[in-house]
């Protein structure tokens, strides 16, 4: 028995065997869920498809999470599909590549909407419109990255929305653990890893090296962290873990510089 055994998971935010998402997949696949996928276009599907499949899926289904009816039709499909679900999965953000350059002043506002709507907006939406399929005492889980809550190079209008999406993950958590399914709503705030969003991030490579340098740990966080750190939030093992910000960063989040390796301060 695994400790997701009889548990029906609906993951969104798989883009290639290297997403966040899909070590979450992988770690839920193994502890029993069953699981469903939505991607967002063909490009997409030919990537996602055959992952889902690999681990028994047969809901495989689009969704532009920028659009209320897409999120209504998946949320029905997945009604017909399941009955109900436990778990909610969303790992979902993008911001322009112009607007992750330079001095976040220059964010255009068109940006700035685009960057919100898509990494935070999509959350609550989805959160919203899967209230109603959610067993009780079922899990919500999203991505967060410390640059909601520290100035990160190039991280710019991303930081912004995600200081936006934890703040989202409170009130949500305010609002779902009152109604009488008691549903739980939590954020992952992982180190940095290098994904398909993250290769976007100007300077990416330098932060992922200087990362493992100065974290507790002295290692990089990889997708597999992030997905065990997952199940426990979506298990009975945290029944009592809501509105968390939880950070899967090997301490680096929590350190307050570097040290050599004789131990002394790093200079």
């Amino acid at each position: 028995m695994g400790l997701l055994t009889g548990k029906k998971a609906l993951i969104f935010g798989v883009a290639n065997d290297h997403s966040i998402a899909w070590g979450i997949a992988q770690a839920m696949a193994r502890e029993g869920a069953t699981l469903g996928f939505s991607y967002a276009g063909e490009k997409l599907e030919r990537r996602v498809r055959p992952l889902a499949e690999s681990l028994g899926s047969t809901f495989i289904e689009p969704c532009d999470v920028t659009k209320d009816e897409d999120i209504l039709a998946v949320m029905d499909r997945a009604k017909s599909a399941f009955g109900n679900i436990d778990i909610l999965v969303h790992s979902v953000a993008f911001a322009g590549r112009d607007d992750l350059t330079g001095d976040y002043h220059t964010v255009s506002r068109d940006g700035f909407k685009l960057a919100m709507d898509i990494s935070v907006y999509s959350f609550t939406a989805l959160a919203h419109a899967a209230l109603p399929i959610m067993n009780p005492d079922g899990s919500m889980l999203t991505m967060t990255y410390l640059g909601s809550q520290r100035a990160i190079n190039h991280y710019n209008v991303m930081g912004v929305a995600k200081a936006a999406l934890e703040a989202s993950v409170r009130y949500l958590a305010a609002d779902f653990g009152k109604t009488e399914k008691h549903i739980r709503v939590n954020s992952i705030s992982a180190g940095p890893i290098r994904t398909l969003a993250v290769a976007g991030i100007a300077g990416s490579r330098t932060l992922i090296s200087e990362f493992a340098k100065t974290s507790m740990l002295r290692r990089n966080i990889n997708i597999d962290d992030v997905g065990n750190a997952a199940v426990y939030l979506c298990s009975h093992l945290a029944a009592g873990v809501t509105g968390e910000i939880h950070y899967v960063d090997a301490g680096f989040s929590h350190a307050g510089m570097a040290s050599n390796e004789e131990g002394g301060a790093g200079g």
